[in-house]
């Protein structure tokens, strides 16, 4: 199964502050909110929601191709990418603009405050792909990720002018849109992720309902941070999978990524969605347990053992025959 990954390639700069955010907020003077936060370490990584999930796929064994546009300043990254099994020769080089940049702070109790500047990402609206899929012998799957809104648009219609399956997850984006590019967006998609926040905005912004969405989407798949994942569709059992025990709680950035490259994943080696959701969720724990949303390892071994702890024996046997 040949599935493509498009959206935001980029450089996180993960900042901690060892305070509240919510102890320097005024309640009747937030509409003049001037704040500087003193922060303890700085992390310079590698991510960006497409990079990120397609890193995920690859440590799995899946070969995903990835989609975006990058700056000239990509070389270090692409090797990178390439070491660990990602296919990065659909990624488009800009001649002038750096690669994208997160700046992310979060505080004591995991609250984020981040920005988002987007260079090369505005270039990613060029790409066609019809191309990418002219590449590879055709795509079965192109999961559209944040990126350059003009991007997402155009790689949405194009996969339902070709008949190609897709998945739609807005997340950072979804703040920027308004109802009808996201009523557009998610149209036909076959999976729709996002967050339990997220879930209510997209029905605030559209004025859709639960039911009229999963009227329009094939499966959605909705990530409820420690308790898990659910999955819905239309007229059918709703599928519910727990997260498995955290080590420790080290930085979330990435966790949302993660559980889509196991997610997707799952789905490349043709097993249930239950199944898949167990991936997401195991992969999405070794993230949040790590700092960096590229940082974790992915050793065989521990994460079966972690994995059949969580999910029982029939489970772990039915993923370790496609674990790579």
């Amino acid at each position: 199964m040949r599935i493509a990954v498009t959206g935001s390639i980029a450089t996180d700069h993960l900042m901690t502050f060892p305070g509240r955010f919510a102890d320097q907020l005024v309640a009747d003077q937030l509409h003049t909110v001037s704040l500087s936060f003193l922060v303890d370490n700085l992390d310079v990584r590698r991510g960006g929601v497409a990079a990120n999930i397609a890193f995920g796929m690859g440590q799995l064994g899946t070969r995903p191709i990835l989609v975006g546009a990058a700056g000239f300043d990509f070389d270090e990254y692409r090797a990178w990418l390439e070491r660990h099994g990602v296919d990065t020769d659909s990624v488009r080089i800009s001649d002038t603009l750096h690669t994208a940049r997160f700046v992310c702070t979060t505080d004591s109790d995991h609250n984020q405050i981040g920005s988002f500047y987007t260079g090369a990402m505005s270039e990613a609206r060029l790409i066609e792909l019809k191309t990418v899929a002219d590449r590879v012998g055709g795509l079965d799957l192109v999961s559209i990720g944040a990126d350059d809104p003009e991007a997402m648009l155009r790689h949405t219609e194009e996969c339902r002018s070709r008949g190609i399956r897709f998945a739609a997850d807005f997340s950072q984006q979804i703040a920027r849109m308004d109802g009808e590019e996201i009523r557009i967006l998610l149209e036909g998609a076959t999976y729709l992720f996002s967050n339990e926040y997220e879930k209510g905005l997209i029905e605030t912004k559209t004025g859709w309902t639960d039911e009229e969405i999963l009227a329009r989407v094939g499966h959605r798949v909705t990530t409820l941070g420690a308790r898990g994942v659910r999955i819905e569709r239309a007229g059918e059992e709703t599928v519910e999978v727990a997260c498995p025990d955290e080590e420790r709680k080290a930085d979330p950035t990435g966790v949302g990524d993660a559980f889509r490259a196991g997610f997707l994943s799952g789905l490349a080696w043709g097993v249930s969605l239950e199944r898949a959701a167990q991936v997401g969720c195991m992969l999405a724990t070794l993230v949040i347990e790590t700092v960096g949303t590229q940082e974790y390892q992915l050793r065989r071994g521990h994460f079966m053992e972690r994995f059949t702890k969580a999910y029982g024996d029939d489970a772990a046997t039915e993923v370790r025959e496609h674990l790579g």
